[in-house]
């Protein structure tokens, strides 16, 4: 599986996006809708984890004359995988920092 060396709170929101169901294609502007990202973030980190090999990505033909085809994308396994040990590190930060309580002086 490749290797991030940490994952943006950006791409944690498209990673749980994806893993809410990860086998379904996904557009990238249903994606940007759920996580409020716009295009300008979203695509390239699209584009990132493609390369990375974490998502899968394809192409669907529209119903309507005219209308270029759409972009879908899923998470691959090794996606899933990253995504699920991401997201569980992001949160068990989160529970440290609420943990933490400064004394005093």
């Amino acid at each position: 599986m490749p290797r991030m060396s940490h994952a943006s709170p950006q791409t944690l929101r498209v990673f749980e996006a994806l893993l809410a169901e990860p086998a379904r294609w996904r557009y990238g502007y249903d994606l940007s809708r759920e996580t409020g990202l716009a295009s300008g973030t979203l695509y390239p980190i699209l584009m990132r984890l493609s390369g990375q090999q974490l998502l899968d990505t394809g192409w669907e033909a529209s119903d309507e004359p005219g209308r270029p085809p759409r972009h879908t994308y899923r998470l691959t396994a090794d996606g899933v995988q990253l995504a699920t040990a991401r997201l569980a590190a992001a949160a068990e930060k989160a529970r440290g920092r609420a943990a933490f309580v400064p004394r005093e002086a």
